[in-house]
């Protein structure tokens, strides 16, 4: 029995999770039947619904709104930490130029 290749990363519309998310929230499929109907894998789907319940407030989570949110601010932190670092490097330079 052979390993198993790893699928291409993918992305999708918001658009389409959506529909995805509602035709498994209808309960005439199965999640595992939506996914393969639409060649995903069951773990995505599973996310997604989960995700649409902690949205639609049915779940405790983060929110996609506020997940987006924490993603920018640990980005702009990031960024903000490499300025510190480069700022306090020149300090460092100039200060053994003037000696």
């Amino acid at each position: 029995m052979g390993k198993k290749s790893r699928r291409a990363h993918r992305s999708f519309t918001s658009e389409l999770k959506a529909e995805i998310v509602e035709l498994s929230r209808r309960g005439d499929r199965s999640i595992g039947q939506v996914a393969k109907d639409f060649d995903l894998t069951e773990t995505a789907v599973r996310d997604w619904v989960k995700q649409a319940e902690v949205d639609a407030g049915e779940r405790d989570g983060l929110t996609s709104d506020e997940r987006e949110e924490l993603a920018r601010l640990r980005r702009e932190n990031r960024r903000l930490r490499e300025d510190v670092d480069i700022l306090k490097r020149a300090t460092a330079s100039f200060a053994k130029e003037t000696r």
